[in-house]
């Protein structure tokens, strides 16, 4: 079986849609995650996403499938989950996107980041402009290269990652809820991607770096975090994204799970470091 993977080819898919939260909601709220593709199948006629037209819903339809359905644990745990706040969904929105998008994930993943580290983190149209003619598709013109910058500016405004509307704009980083980083590290998990677990685009872009990282890793309750200089380790108290979603998005959990050590990373014979 072929590992899931995020995606690496790039594309221009964001032109047409943005970070799309409460359209994303929307989703999880009426699709079939045993059928996403047939029981979508209804959603003009249901108006899930409210008044749209039926190319506009076909649209945001192809979307849905390639951030949410091309990972099934991740569609099931969505579907389920009641009571997500506001938050952590666009957050979730914002992962799913750097996901499924290269371009998206490398602006907020390593542009952001960088403007954030220097002394003043202000945020041009014309830099990111620039940026997006280095690492777009080299057939765009600049015409597409503009409409570009702005949805990459619109969506990272959207996740929290950038504030103001006027020049110069301000890289920012957002809140963090545990329910978030634990969702993102549990999906994570499960896929190939260009990075570990403790230093990638993901975790960047929402300043989850260095010390300040470890930190929240190691007061997280569903994983235990062990690092000294530069190697680390994880113990994993589920054994899956669904399995920890049944256990954490449920209030109380039957019963506190064993921790699970088959899956650890980089060493497994570290000592326990305390805090």
């Amino acid at each position: 079986m072929t590992a899931l993977a995020e995606v690496t080819t790039p594309h221009s898919r964001l032109l047409r849609c943005s970070l799309c939260v409460e359209e994303s909601r929307a989703y999880w709220g009426h699709v079939d995650p045993a059928d996403p593709r047939t029981s979508a199948a209804r959603a003009f006629l249901e108006s899930w996403f409210g008044v749209k037209s039926e190319p506009w819903t076909d649209e945001l339809l192809a979307n849905m499938r390639v951030r949410f359905d091309a990972f099934p644990a991740a569609l099931r745990v969505l579907a389920g989950w009641r009571g997500m706040s506001p938050d952590v969904r666009r957050l979730v929105c914002h992962f799913h996107v750097q996901l499924t998008d290269p371009l998206y994930r490398a602006f907020t993943g390593d542009f952001l980041p960088g403007r954030r580290d220097a002394l003043r983190a202000e945020v041009y149209r014309q830099g990111v402009l620039q940026w997006t003619a280095e690492h777009g598709l080299a057939r765009w013109a600049m015409k597409t290269q503009l409409q570009f910058t702005t949805r990459l500016l619109s969506c990272a405004s959207a996740a929290g990652l950038v504030r103001g509307r006027r020049e110069p704009r301000e890289a920012v980083v957002p809140r963090v809820p545990d329910l978030a980083l634990e969702y993102i590290l549990y999906t994570l998990r499960g896929l190939r991607f260009d990075g570990t677990l403790i230093a990638n685009p993901y975790l960047a872009s929402l300043g989850l770096v260095g010390g300040y990282l470890a930190d929240r890793l190691r007061a997280l309750g569903s994983v235990t975090f062990r690092q000294i200089g530069d190697v680390h380790g994880f113990d994993w108290r589920y054994a899956d994204l669904e399995a920890w979603a049944a256990a954490t998005l449920t209030s109380p959990p039957v019963a506190p799970l064993p921790v699970d050590r088959t899956d650890r990373t980089d060493r497994t014979d570290l000592p326990e470091v305390h805090a």
